[in-house]
């Protein structure tokens, strides 16, 4: 039960925020509202799950902000600026958004250097190459953009799933499968518990991490993709502090910062409480943006707090 604390926390906090907004603002309380929270932070998700991997093995990663904002200028430039397919740039894409993965991966452990500045490293690197592609805004016209922003799946007749929602739902599942039924998650949640217990173990540390790295930066690749789908553009500025929402959320949803424990789910509840702290402002119309940035704070406190108090370990520098 303790173990479970955090993710049921974040469970009842997640409904407690829906049942108050459904309360204070009518029409809420909808299919249509429900499915908005996760198509419109698909991509905020996606590289969450990514950064969910990385944190359970203990390690950190600022760049999925900037890698997501050079992989929707790239595909912008190339779909639009060179007439490329975008089945042909999507995989580039996201094969180079692993690429810096790994590099930073091999980096981290080959040369045992802090995954804080190896990432910030490359979140210069990434940002700065996607403003040297293009520094303004690029719209990108296609019939598969046309048909991915017009599909949707038809649950009844109240209910219609876009395909960044679906997209999303995808990519929980895979990572659900892979954190905790597979040998790679049980490794990394070992290198997260204690990294020299996993070397005394025989387990392979090295290959999870620079794994691990791999892994993220193809999933922050993929969310810059969903992210072009999204705003039919793209953008070397998009993605700026993204990488702070992801740490939060997946926090909030439970995940020790200091690594080894943790839990995917968590992280799509902590998505969804970002995303309905914003949607209640927006159906509020009053209240300044900033103010999910004040309650997303809060409860970032309070579930650091938590893992204090009931995690027994002090989260890594």
């Amino acid at each position: 039960m303790k173990r479970h604390l955090p993710l049921i926390s974040t469970g009842a906090i997640l409904l407690a925020l829906f049942a108050a907004a459904a309360i204070a603002y009518d029409g809420f309380f909808s299919a249509r509202v429900i499915v908005n929270l996760f198509a419109d932070n698909a991509f905020l998700g996606i590289a969450a799950i990514g950064m969910t991997l990385v944190i359970l093995s203990g390690g950190i990663d600022l760049s999925v902000g900037a890698v997501i904002g050079f992989t929707s200028i790239f595909t912008a430039t190339l779909v639009t600026g060179r007439g490329l397919h975008p089945a042909v740039v999507w995989p580039l894409a996201i094969v180079l958004g692993a690429a810096l993965g790994a590099a930073m991966g091999a980096l981290i452990q080959v040369f045992r250097l802090p995954a804080f500045l190896i990432t910030l490293a490359g979140m210069f690197l990434a940002r700065g190459a996607g403003f040297w592609l293009n520094t303004e805004s690029v719209g990108i016209s296609h019939r598969w953009y046309d048909a991915l922003a017009n599909f949707d799946l038809a649950i009844g007749d109240m209910i219609h799933i876009p395909a960044a929602a679906l997209l999303l739902l995808v990519v929980v599942l895979a990572g659900y499968v892979l954190a905790h039924h597979t040998r790679f998650g049980r490794n990394l949640l070992a290198l997260g518990g204690n990294e020299q217990s996993a070397l005394l173990m025989g387990l392979p540390v090295g290959e999870a991490k620079i794994a691990v790295y791999t892994l993220n930066g193809a999933c922050a690749a993929l969310a810059g993709i969903v992210a072009t789908v999204y705003t039919s553009s793209g953008n070397a500025s998009m993605g700026i502090g993204l990488e702070l929402d992801a740490i939060a959320v997946v926090v909030i949803g439970g995940t020790m910062l200091a690594g080894g424990r943790g839990h995917v789910a968590g992280t799509l509840l902590g998505v969804l409480i970002f995303g309905t702290i914003q949607a209640a402002i927006l159906f509020d119309g009053r209240l300044s943006s900033w103010w999910m940035r004040i309650v997303v704070g809060a409860l970032l406190l309070v579930f650091i707090l938590l893992q204090q108090v009931f995690g027994g370990r002090r989260p890594k520098a």
